[in-house]
């Protein structure tokens, strides 16, 4: 059992050691093929007062990401006070820079939240809620930057046109995957413990619970969606610091995409894609590639500047609660 846990954790740190390698592959490649001079001058025009201001106003963001997060697991039942919630939501924000696994951040998060609430099938069921919710949100800034493709004519119209007529495509296949599920749940779910139904009914009833209160669903898009916005601005405040100004409708093309594309499991906390990306995205509106990189390298720090802070805040909520004796 230990050994095995001990490989577990061998694996998982060889993993994360990799994916900052990789990261740091694709800034160095980016710098290789970038002006370094221009580079360094951008990036030092930040003053060190706006810096540590847009890092202030990203953690208050996400200050709403806790109350936000609460919201949601408390109306699947969960009873979590808004010092737990901020020890669950800022530690699974270190988590998701700083801990070896795809999903460390979750991992982190649900931890203390299992622990401390009498119903723990709500903690998991609302947390799951959350995620979805932020996917939304970020799937309608998405949404909003791939309409504006055909007014900027970014796109060839033989590839737009193949853009749209997959659209039904992809919603036929969803509507297909779904039905299976749906026809083979039994055969799916046949032959399960006794234990794993039970656990299956308490999500099913938390997740009833948050399909019973639409409003706390709507105000948590809302909230997502604006904390979404707020980072794209700070990241273009940041970049007319480094001397890049775009329109805002640039941004709202560019950035959910980089964005998306951190989303895969490639570098440590998508480091590296996400500034690779917006290279690309926009190039097209006329933004050198250096200024570009300067401004997602002063975002990036301002990312991991507070997901160490996130760290902090939540060890100093864990010693907190050990002293009030507090599982």
């Amino acid at each position: 059992m230990i050994s095995a846990h001990s490989q577990r954790s061998t694996r998982g740190w060889v993993l994360i050691i990799l994916r900052w390698a990789a990261a740091l592959a694709v800034l160095g490649t980016l710098v290789h093929f970038l002006p370094l001079a221009p580079l360094r001058a951008a990036m030092a025009r930040v003053p060190v007062s706006s810096y540590f201001s847009v890092l202030l106003a990203y953690l208050l963001a996400h200050c709403v990401g806790v109350a936000k997060w609460r919201m949601v697991v408390n109306a699947a039942g969960a009873e979590l006070d808004f010092a737990t919630s901020a020890q669950c939501y800022f530690g699974g924000l270190f988590g998701t820079l700083f801990l070896p696994s795809i999903v460390g951040g979750d991992v982190v998060r649900l931890a203390v939240g299992l622990r401390r609430s009498p119903r723990p099938a709500a903690v998991l069921t609302g947390n799951v809620v959350d995620r979805f919710l932020d996917v939304t949100a970020q799937a309608g800034l998405v949404l909003m930057g791939l309409l504006l493709v055909p007014e900027l004519d970014l796109v060839p119209d033989d590839v737009e046109r193949r853009m749209r007529n997959a659209l039904p495509l992809v919603a036929l296949g969803l509507i297909v995957l779904l039905g299976l599920l749906f026809v083979l749940r039994k055969r799916i779910l046949g032959g399960r413990s006794v234990r794993f139904r039970r656990r299956l009914a308490r999500l099913r009833h938390a997740l009833r619970a948050v399909s019973k209160r639409p409003h706390v669903l709507a105000l948590g898009w809302l909230l997502g969606t604006c904390m979404q916005l707020a980072f794209l601005m700070l990241t273009a405040r940041l970049a007319v610091y480094c001397g890049l100004t775009l329109q805002l409708r640039a941004w709202l093309f560019a950035w959910p995409l980089a964005k998306l594309a951190a989303v895969l499991p490639l570098t440590q906390g998508g480091i590296g894609v996400r500034e690779a990306a917006l290279v690309a995205l926009l190039s097209p509106f006329g933004a050198p590639g250096h200024l570009v990189l300067a401004a997602g390298l002063a975002w990036e720090g301002v990312v991991i500047a507070g997901g160490l802070i996130a760290g902090a805040v939540a060890l100093a909520l864990r010693r907190r609660a050990a002293r009030a004796g507090i599982a």
